[in-house]
């Protein structure tokens, strides 16, 4: 018996300068709204991004598929912009480490066209290095060229 209270039991706060009867109606009145609310409700759905536990208690199905070490956060940009529900764990055991990424069963179509897209931006990125990339290259060819000599003379003058 003790064990049901126990589990029974809430704590209200409320703020008020006089303490009556009606605003403590007032305040269960309100939590049980909230009860009733949150019931209507249903579960918390998840979107984007999230864990594999969020993403396989859905009951959809999941697949998964391994992504490369490179390109990661461009690949969850474009999963987000089309709306895909996908969870990454990281395989660190392997020396360049490796990402699965689970997906929903039923997000074949989407993605599809996320990995088509994420194929071009792999692709644009080899053919394209990064302007900050070659500016670290230039940087180091133009210190290897100048070559400051300092020649520092004293003379005495009287």
């Amino acid at each position: 018996m003790q064990e049901e209270v126990e589990q029974k039991t809430i704590n209200l706060a409320v703020t008020t300068t006089k303490l009556s009867w009606r605003v403590i109606i007032g305040a269960v009145r309100a939590f049980i709204n909230h009860k009733r609310r949150k019931q209507m409700m249903g579960p918390k759905r998840y979107r984007g991004k999230q864990t594999v536990k969020q993403l396989l208690s859905q009951d959809q199905g999941a697949t998964s598929m391994v992504v490369g070490d490179e390109g990661i956060k461009d690949f969850e940009r474009i999963a987000k912009r089309y709306g895909v529900d996908f969870a990454v764990t990281k395989d660190s055991a392997v020396d360049p480490p490796k990402y699965t990424v689970f997906f929903k069963a039923k997000d074949m179509d989407a993605l599809e066209a996320v990995m088509d897209e994420f194929e071009k931006v792999k692709a644009f990125k080899k053919e394209h290095p990064s302007v900050l990339h070659q500016l670290g290259i230039y940087k180091e060819k133009a210190k290897e060229q100048i070559v400051k000599a300092k020649i520092r003379v004293k003379e005495m003058i009287r």
